[in-house]
Order: structure tokens, then C-alpha cells, then sequence
């Protein structure tokens, strides 16, 4: 295994983090997605909720 020199690694890190595309938009539309069918899902099923009175 090569030596490679902390400020190269950071370096390579930093234009691999550019070249990866659209993942943290794609991870923010897929966390919305499930926040608002969880949302969603409880404000149907409230409404399904047998009171005793």
C-alpha cells in the first residue's frame, strides 16, 4: 500500500466529491418524499379514528 500525502489525498477527495452527480439532491427529494407520505398517511388515518363517546 502507497504513502499518499495528506494535502493530495484531501485534493483528490475534494474533485471526487464534484464528480459524483446529483446524490444530494437525489437524497433530499427521496427524504422529503417519505416525510410527506408519512404526513399523508397519518392525515388519512386520523380521519379513520372511532371515537367512544
Amino acid at each position: 500500500m502507497q504513502h499518499i500525502p495528506h494535502p493530495d489525498w484531501l485534493a483528490g477527495a475534494a474533485t471526487a466529491a464534484e464528480q459524483q452527480g446529483p446524490g444530494n439532491l437525489l437524497r433530499i427529494v427521496l427524504i422529503v418524499m417519505v416525510v410527506g407520505c408519512v404526513l399523508t398517511a397519518w392525515f388519512l388515518l386520523r380521519g379513520y379514528k372511532q371515537k367512544d363517546d
